[in-house]
């Protein structure tokens, strides 16, 4: 049976359904008693649920709930056109005035909800109807909302109007709604009385008011920030009526974690009398401070929640980002604040294992005594050695170890190394060794012997050389040392680019135009460079300090450049699928679902203006193949993405026809669309020139521009794949579009060929020279990634001998058999040694003139070829061990032929051993079935492990 809300929705669509007069006109839906008895059902399944608008609104669409409503309100004899706000809820029967208090409570609710993000639902199977019909939902929807928009403010004074009532209400029940359909002589008033329906009583029709109205308060606080003050009111005082009347006596629920959190921000957001609740919470404090300049605080604040840790990290970057724009507007005494609350964020940061801020690297550019010693109270402070965990204790060892190995001056260094924590975190090894490093550290230049005015603007002495530190920017992989680097180098010229002093540092063009446009140059070297070293880190698989130099460059890029922070984005995003694929990927585990959704996330983007490097497309198409997403692939990427991304087309393709097989019938359909767009690529444009002679050349353009890429594209992105079936599918489509050829002479055997169309409308557009290199550079590939595919290794082996080349592909014929079979040990399945393969190792080895092979490999047919077996052992040149091979011959006629050849040549050494390979017990003809066939395994496993000694 459905759900009591689904017969809601079913009730009133079939009430609603429009009618067709006789001259099939589509007319307004007929008001007659059928369609009035569904309305009326609608109304009592709402009524079961005793009007709950969180179950409602759950489970019913806006335009179905609208309709109910105003169903509610018909029946309730509320007059059609009437402005709510114009009538007096304290004149109207008590359920007339429930109507009304609930279609406006149901009005301003769904104006909130619309302004909260909504997670897109993953669609289904694309099907025209259910589009259409869904696109007619959503553009109702939005004209309700429109419409309900415009009517809030007077919702809202309906609403306010209704607190001011100090009685009881009633709602309707069944009971009321059956009255209500009777005639109207046989109600007598009933359904108008004071005790009729549902009772509400009003300390809970005053709490779910406030709760309703604080909300929109809220909401459109965002744009007037006075409203808060009224929101507050109204949550504050939902509060109170919660906790005297009790939440489980309230009809209606309210979530109270919703309401605390609504408490919470009001009480941030707005000024109050009341000390006690605007100290509740660490949140209210710090604005509180912010607001009144109580800095020092804040600090305090930050420093005590180092041990709690109950701030969240981002709340902690943004008060630090406000505190470094006051200070950047004039207020220099800032400057101290903005190093404390930032020496808090950076060691909360270390004890949680996340990365250091750069900003704490721009501020300690300088260090002092003064800020050591703060430093080392904060990291005293922030840990308690005697409860805290072996892994915390390593942490901050590590941290401190870096911050000495970091600093020039040997006093800061020996400030740290002679501080209880740091001799309670170390051992004295450790220690000793840190401080004989410090002490025979070559004499750098002390950055901090000048004040300076600017973080930009630090000076550096003369003695540096320039070659020198340009020598320490090319080797340095560390993103502080190499910013150190440059603000010394930019200190002492600002003539030169830094940028360019390498050229194994290189940018693609479209990033290095929006580098190039940045106007400060300490900025442009700094980006560019950590950028740079990032790809080479990345192309080399330093995935660690790859990571690190994009972790810096996206905090610094974010201050000034959203379109240089969604490229960060995007090359973490291949960095981390790299890191995976190299990593974790490499023994099967399946990457983080976080990973799969910003891959799918970077192929929906939308951001206009974002230089987009074609290789993270491909990527993560062959990311999303090679874990199987292949749903995500067929039925969930949006349409606009397939029509305009090639490879994302390229994968959806392959996506579905693997996702049909193995089904020939039913694969054919997707199959035939992936065959289309592989054929227009390797097609090749036809150009006539008429040549000096006067005669007509053609040229072919081997790159042609006909498909959705270049044919060189479509194989860099096919060795980005793993996965078998992918890879078998693909394989096997060049396969049959290679034997597809009118001048072939051998086809290629391939899994899954089947699936394909067997002919080309326009054979000669169809560059079949390149198609004949690419299934050789394809079945190579697929081999290194796994060189035990017996079918891969029968289609190398076709292609060795379609080419003549028989010794190897005699080679990849028993390889494949070997690899199937445990080195022919148990028997080789017949789908892996066709008669076709057979046949092709007996030319094989006929034209290599081993023709005892070839006899003995005739045996292996379904049905024994002795016509050739015959004429093979007729020949006296033979390349092969002859007689030696006659005991792997288990054909008894073969055998007795044998026997009469060597005896008409008058061979008698040769005779006798083909005499006693017949003579042999389990060939007897007489023998059972199963030994026959027990000694006919046994000798093709000899005879098979024999010529793979020979061919290996």
């Amino acid at each position: 049976d459905p759900p009591p809300v689904q017969l809601i929705v079913q009730f009133l669509e079939q009430a609603s359904k429009p009618s067709v007069n006789e001259q099939n006109q589509v007319q307004p839906p007929p008001d007659n008693k059928r369609n009035r008895i569904l309305k009326l059902l609608a109304l009592k399944v709402a009524a079961h649920l005793k009007w709950d608008l969180d179950v409602l609104e759950k489970s019913l669409s806006v335009p179905v709930l609208n309709m109910l409503l105003n169903e509610l309100l018909c029946i309730s004899k509320v007059p059609p056109g009437t402005k709510h706000v114009d009538v007096d809820l304290s004149s109207l029967p008590p359920t007339t005035a429930m109507a009304i208090l609930l279609y406006n409570r149901w009005a301003i609710r769904t104006i909130v909800q619309s302004s909260f993000p909504v997670k897109q639902v993953k669609p289904g199977p694309p099907q025209l109807n259910v589009m259409n019909q869904m696109q007619q939902e959503k553009e109702l929807t939005e004209n309700i909302l429109k419409v309900l928009k415009e009517q809030a403010a007077d919702s809202i004074l309906v609403l306010e109007g209704a607190l001011k009532l100090n009685k009881d209400l009633y709602v309707h029940t069944i009971r009321t709604l059956d009255l209500l359909a009777m005639e109207p002589g046989m109600v007598n008033g009933e359904t108008e009385s004071s005790t009729a329906g549902l009772k509400i009583s009003a300390e809970e029709i005053q709490c779910q008011v406030c709760y309703d109205l604080g909300a929109i308060y809220f909401q459109q606080g965002s744009t007037n920030a006075a409203v808060h003050e009224n929101a507050k009111e109204k949550f504050f005082k939902t509060k109170e009526l919660i906790a005297k009347n009790g939440s489980s006596s309230l009809h209606f629920t309210i979530d109270e974690e919703r309401l605390a959190g609504y408490c919470q921000a009001c009480g941030v957001l707005t000024s109050s009398s009341d000390d006690a609740s605007q100290q509740a919470t660490p949140y209210s404090q710090i604005h509180s401070c912010m607001k009144s300049g109580n800095y020092q605080d804040v600090v305090k604040i930050f420093l005590e929640d180092n041990l709690t840790l109950s701030l969240p990290v981002q709340f902690r970057q943004s008060v630090l980002r406000e505190l470094f724009q006051k200070a950047q507007q004039g207020n220099d005494a800032l400057d101290e604040v903005c190093f404390k609350v930032c020496v808090c964020n950076t060691v909360c940061d270390v004890l949680q294992g996340r990365t250091i801020d750069i900003q704490f690297c721009q501020l300690f550019l300088k260090p002092s005594k003064e800020k050591i010693d703060f430093l080392l109270e904060v990291c005293s402070r922030s840990i308690n050695l005697e409860n805290a965990s072996e892994a915390l204790k390593r942490k901050m060892a590590a941290f401190l170890k870096n911050l000495c190995l970091g600093l020039e001056d040997l006093q800061l260094v020996f400030m740290i190394s002679s501080h209880e924590l740091f001799i309670k975190l170390l051992k004295d090894d450790e220690r000793k060794l840190l401080i004989d490093q410090m002490r025979k550290r070559s004499p750098r230049i002390n950055l901090c012997t000048k004040p300076v005015t600017s973080f930009y603007d630090i000076p550096a002495s003369a003695s540096v050389n320039i070659g020198q530190l340009e020598h320490q920017l090319i080797l340095s992989v560390d993103p502080w040392r190499i910013r150190q680097i440059l603000i010394e180098l930019h200190g002492m010229t600002s003539e030169r680019q830094f940028w360019t002093i390498s050229n194994k540092w290189e940018v693609p063009n479209v990033y290095g135009n929006v580098i190039l446009g940045i106007k400060d140059n300490l900025t442009r070297d700094l980006v560019y460079i950590l950028m740079a070293k990032g790809l080479h880190c990345c192309a080399i698989k330093d995935f660690v300090h790859a990571k690190q130099l994009f972790a810096a460059c996206l905090e610094l890029v974010t201050e000034f450049s959203p379109k240089l922070r969604q490229v960060m984005l995007n090359e973490m995003l291949l960095l981390d699928i790299y890191t995976h694929e190299a990593g974790a990927g490499v023994s099967g585990e399946r990457p983080p679902s976080d990973l799969i959704s910003r891959v799918r996330g970077y192929l929906e983007m939308r951001v206009p203006d974002i230089p987009l490097r074609q290789v993270i497309a491909e990527e993560c198409v062959a990311f999303l193949l090679n874990w199987r997403e292949n749903e995500y692939l067929t039925m969930q990427v949006p349409l606009p993405l397939v029509q305009t991304n090639p490879y994302v087309k390229l994968g959806q393709l392959l996506a579905a026809t693997c996702k049909e097989l193995p089904g020939p019938k039913e694969s054919r359909r997707t199959a035939k669309d992936l065959w289309e767009v592989v054929v227009q690529i390797c097609s090749v444009s036809n150009q006539h020139k008429r040549g000096n002679d006067g005669r007509v050349s053609l040229i072919k353009h081997r790159e042609s521009t006909l498909g959705i890429m270049y044919r060189s594209e479509l194989l860099s992105f096919i060795k980005k794949l793993r996965e078998p079936l992918v890879l078998t599918t693909i394989l096997s489509l060049f396969v049959k579009l290679h034997n597809v050829r009118e001048d072939i002479v051998n086809d290629i055997a391939a899994e899954h060929i089947s699936i394909w169309p067997s002919s080309i409308p326009n054979l000669q557009s169809v560059d079949f020279e390149a198609v004949a290199v690419t299934v050789k550079e394809l079945v190579s590939y697929a081999l290194t990634i796994n060189a035990n595919n017996h079918f891969w290794l029968i289609i190398q082996a076709d292609i060795y001998f379609a080419t003549n080349q028989y010794s190897a592909a005699l080679h990849y014929y028993l390889q494949a058999g070997a690899v199937c079979s445990d080195f022919f040990n148990k028997m080789v399945p017949p789908d892996v040694y066709t008669d076709q393969v057979i046949k092709r190792m007996i030319k094989c080895c006929s034209l290599l003139n081993c023709h005892t092979q070839v006899a003995i490999l005739c045996q292996f047919l379904r049905e024994v070829d002795y016509k050739t077996a015959f004429k093979a052992l007729q020949e006296q040149n033979s390349h092969d061990a002859m007689d030696s091979y006659y005991e792997y011959i288990w054909d008894v006629t073969i055998l007795e032929y044998l026997t009469y050849l060597h005896h008409k040549r008058g061979e008698t050494d040769k005779r006798q051993i083909a005499i006693k390979a017949i003579g042999q017990t389990e060939l007897n003809a007489s023998n059972p079935e199963e030994v026959l066939q027990l000694a006919a395994q046994r000798r093709k496993k000899k005879f098979l492990q024999a010529m793979a000694k020979l061919y290996f």
